[in-house]
């Protein structure tokens, strides 16, 4: 017999972990995968303008203000250089991508930001 879960208190992943958009998978070699799960995801590949990125971004900059990570500070601060690259008439795509790294490896451990980076990181990737 197959019960459903009726109550959720939270995820706690331990060790290596990983995060994809909305799921998380812990353990040694551990991969989360996430298929059409909708709120931060891509458009189906759509390559999104700097201008749209930037709107992500920005709140991406909202998001980390209402958080407990412990360096939002610095990723506000690095999300705002990035915001402010996506304005220029010619955005350096590298130091974008940089960016986008950073952001997707600091925060593995908070699933709503986890999923904002992934859809940024893939936004920045079509650019």
């Amino acid at each position: 017999m197959r019960q459903r879960m009726r109550s959720n208190h939270g995820i706690i992943a331990t060790s290596g972990s990983t995060v994809a958009g909305n799921a998380v998978a812990s353990g040694e070699n551990a991969k989360a995968e996430v298929h059409d799960s909708g709120l931060g995801q891509s458009d189906g590949g759509r390559q999104r303008s700097p201008q749209e990125i930037g709107e992500l971004v920005s709140r991406l900059i909202d998001e980390l203000g209402r958080s407990e990570h412990p360096d939002r500070a610095d990723l506000i601060e690095a999300a705002e250089d990035a915001r402010e690259e996506l304005t220029s008439e010619t955005p350096r795509r590298g130091k974008l991508k940089l960016f986008a790294k950073a952001l997707v490896d600091s925060v593995p451990g908070f699933t709503a930001l986890a999923s904002l980076a992934v859809t940024i990181e893939e936004a920045i990737r079509g650019l």
